[in-house]
């Protein structure tokens, strides 16, 4: 009866937000035309080096996406209705647990996977990067677990591997890339081959090139040889529609990883998607409240599924932003963000590529199989100044480095292992390096031009300036010689 009340109150309370929240929509659907209207801080100016101030141009959104107002209102509304999770005795509680459960569904049917087919489930994490750590710790147990990834991975999805390889005796190998960065196929099958790997974990998308790929084609090879896929989802969730499922059983992925943050919801989050009779027998080593039945003096009954991986409180904000952001990417359609993708690669590529001495790394012909993602350099500029000139001088963001992936952006670069030893850091301003732009569903065509016309500017600028010092330095030569 007590419950029956409480159950009848807590639906009204929901319906009292939901009807709330409705009154508060935005008053038209959003798409790929309407969308900039909708993303918080787009127009908030910033000061450049000269003093005067304007709204930045963001071409940074591989490393993270800006937060769309529906997901930050959607926060707010349910923070309303904030409550402890899973184990709370009032009706906020009961919200926040339903609301918690019922996101979990989301997430499956957002990666192709029926909610209520048991071969999947999923867990939350805080990002892709512990989403991939959580795995590695619970997978990799013995000396047999080989994991077979490639060479351009973000280090997220191989620093784990590595690292928990040498704790259990295991090893890591690699399959190369081609010249243009793309995966060989025939090397990770040759890796397969000749070695027994236990998981092959790879990513659905470069942060470096864009590239896409075909992680059903590698899925269909990991199994062919007894193998488990896991993809690092991380890039691509906020570009392409992703399935889980491929066009055969055999093409199927096991295990996906994916933040909210790349996806307009940067509140922190993220989910796990598995083969639930994996994960149902593994535990990683992260441990602490909601993960078990019962603790004696000297016992300790663990869960198993989805709760033995979310040691600790939710993250509630993290998750209602990852349940609204998926949402609003529904809503816009996969097909419009590719379409206007495509547009904006071309047009940065092609304005790049008619700049005398720069160069675009990757395929700059065919672009399918390729996110917004653009990497280049020039040799008339040190990388490092010319990406803090274009945000100092053009309040453009742009990221200039090796992005968290040192080996594939070496290899498109054209240095070796031994020539990288003498460098610490990818932000230093001798290190080698690429300047990357990054789109989101937002940007424009009007910017990409924008950046064009910014980035010739201080290419000119930089020419000049160092051919003034070269003179100089010829002139204290001859006026010096031997100083």
């Amino acid at each position: 009866m007590v419950r029956a009340a409480r159950t009848a109150l807590l639906l009204l309370l929901a319906a009292v937000l939901a009807a709330g929240a409705a009154f508060a929509e935005e008053p038209e659907p959003i798409t790929i035309d309407n969308v900039r209207n909708y993303i918080v801080g787009i127009d908030e100016p910033v000061t450049l080096s000269d003093g005067t101030s304007r709204p930045m141009i963001n071409f940074d959104n591989a490393a993270t996406t800006p937060a769309l107002r529906p997901v930050m209102d959607e926060v707010d509304a349910k923070l309303r209705m904030y409550g402890s999770i899973g184990r709370g005795f009032s009706l906020k509680s009961d919200y926040s647990t339903e609301l918690y459960q019922e996101t979990r569904d989301k997430v499956l049917s957002f990666v192709g996977v029926n909610p209520k087919d048991e071969t999947y489930i999923m867990f939350y994490v805080n990002n892709t990067t512990d989403g991939l750590n959580k795995l590695a710790t619970a997978l990799i147990n013995s000396s047999e677990d080989i994991v077979l990834t490639t060479r351009m991975e973000h280090h997220a999805n191989d620093l784990p591997w590595r690292e928990r390889c040498k704790v259990v005796g295991s090893k890591v190998i690699y399959a190369e890339v081609d010249g243009q960065g793309r995966v060989i196929y025939e090397d990770l099958e040759r890796q397969l081959k000749e070695n027994p790997v236990r998981y092959v974990s790879v990513t659905a998308a470069s942060n470096v090139t864009g590239y896409m790929p075909d992680v059903h084609r590698i899925a269909k090879l990991a199994h062919q040889y007894g193998a488990k896929i896991i993809v690092d989802g991380a890039q691509i969730v906020a570009h392409r529609a992703f399935s889980m499922l491929g066009e055969t059983p055999e093409e199927n992925i096991d295990f996906f990883v994916f933040s909210a943050h790349k996806m307009y919801s940067p509140y922190g989050g993220g989910a796990v998607v598995g083969l639930n009779e994996v994960l149902q027998e593994h535990q990683p080593t992260f441990y602490g409240g909601g993960t078990v039945h019962l603790v004696q003096d000297y016992a300790v009954s663990y869960k198993t599924g989805s709760e033995a991986y979310e040691a600790g409180s939710p993250n509630y904000p993290g998750v209602v932003g990852l349940g609204k952001a998926i949402d609003i990417l529904r809503q816009i359609g996969f097909d419009s963000i590719a379409e206007h993708e495509q547009k904006l690669n071309r047009r940065l590529i092609d304005g790049l590529l008619a700049i005398e001495n720069v160069t675009v790394y990757g395929d700059t012909v065919n672009l399918d199989d390729r996110v917004g993602v653009v990497t280049f350099n020039t040799s008339d500029a040190n990388s490092y100044e010319l990406a803090t000139r274009i945000a100092d001088r053009g309040g453009i963001a742009t990221r200039r480095g090796a992005f968290c992936a040192h080996p594939y952006v070496w290899r498109l670069m054209g240095y070796s292992d031994a020539e990288m030893e003498e460098y610490e850091a990818c932000d230093d301003y001798n290190t080698p390096g690429m300047i990357r732009v990054s789109f989101g569903i937002y940007n424009t065509e009007e910017e990409v031009d924008t950046l064009l016309e910014i980035l010739k500017e201080q290419i000119e600028e930089i020419k000049e300036h160092n051919k003034e010092l070269d003179e100089k330095e010829l002139w204290d030569d001859i006026m010096y010689p031997g100083y």
